[in-house]
């Protein structure tokens, strides 16, 4: 049986990364938050399951979350899914990732079933929906109901677990849900090759410039222009999604060094992976991403200098060149 550690190293090696620098009690409680997300990740997105399985599944699991006795039927069906991928790992243990979440205490546990219950109803709501996103406003509805959501269930462990943010509360939240919108922008820009493929097209239409019938048609080589200029609107709403999160950083007092490492990595990840995103067409063919250097040097310097606010807008800019 895969321990938490065991399943969050295995699910995600960047991510693990930084949740291993937090102070306890909030390393554990990120974790097990992370995880249960990771099995409603799978439920949304599994290529194996019809949208009425997925609904209904998505259901049952939010429904085990808040009660114990809805459990069984959900984690035993969770422990069939055989696809060889980091979400499906975590939901074959999603017993585990349940037992922890009895192990917290009672206050973390409330945040955290709350907010997963909120994104997980969220990711139900869109799959019944389907993948049509009229405007800017879809999409922000779609992204904060994956990612926004998760960067308020963050704030208020954040705001639960560490002194001097009360006075910030009101602002931090309103960044954090930001900053998540930030982080799926890039990952809708990392994963526009793979949009014909699962059917899923996380493009407004509105982003489609004139004469293109519908999103699908920037993946046609003949439209290559089309598809620079949504590329380059995506990465413009990226870029003020992520000047938000630079703020929300700032807020957190320089004492609490780790939790703002924690945060300071995927920001900078996003930064420099939509730098090398940005108007480069071979992000419609394939994954464009750091390097395992950069990866290692950005984590590097800002162990040793992320407590400076000065040097955080400084770095930022440089990554984003």
């Amino acid at each position: 049986m895969a321990t938490l550690q065991e399943l969050l190293l295995r699910s995600s090696r960047t991510f693990g990364v930084g949740i291993d620098l937090l102070p306890e009690p909030l390393r554990g409680e990120i974790t097990v938050a992370y995880l249960l997300l990771r099995v409603s990740d799978y439920l949304e997105d599994s290529e194996a399951l019809a949208d009425d399985t997925k609904i209904a599944l998505l259901d049952d699991w939010r429904r085990a979350l808040a009660d114990r006795a809805e459990r069984a039927t959900v984690v035993e069906r969770l422990a069939e899914a055989r696809e060889d991928t980091p979400d499906a790992l975590v939901a074959r243990h999603a017993a585990t990732v349940l037992e922890g979440l009895d192990r917290m205490g009672p206050e973390a546990r409330e945040i955290v079933v709350r907010r997963v219950r909120e994104s997980t109803a969220g990711m139900a709501r869109w799959t019944r929906r389907g993948s049509v996103f009229h405007g800017e406003a879809d999409l922000d509805d779609y992204m904060h109901e994956v990612a926004g959501r998760v960067g308020l269930l963050l704030t208020e462990l954040f705001l639960l677990r560490l002194s001097g943010l009360a006075k910030r509360s009101e602002g931090m939240m309103g960044l954090g849900r930001e900053f998540g919108l930030g982080l799926q922008t890039v990952n809708v820009i990392r994963g526009l090759h793979e949009d014909p493929r699962r059917g899923w097209v996380y493009v407004p239409r509105s982003f489609v410039p004139g004469g293109l019938q519908s999103p699908d048609a920037i993946f046609d080589p003949s439209n290559l222009d089309a598809a620079l200029a949504v590329l380059t609107r995506l990465a413009g709403k990226a870029d003020g999604h992520l000047a938000a999160a630079r703020q929300y950083v700032r807020l957190i007092p320089r004492r609490h060094h780790r939790v703002r490492l924690f945060c300071l990595l995927p920001l900078f990840f996003a930064i420099r992976t939509l730098a090398v995103s940005r108007n480069n067409p071979d992000v419609l063919r394939t994954e464009v991403k750091m390097t395992r250097d950069e990866v290692r040097s950005i984590t590097r310097q800002a162990r040793v200098m992320g407590v400076s606010n000065r040097w955080i807008g400084w770095y930022c800019g440089r990554l984003a060149r």
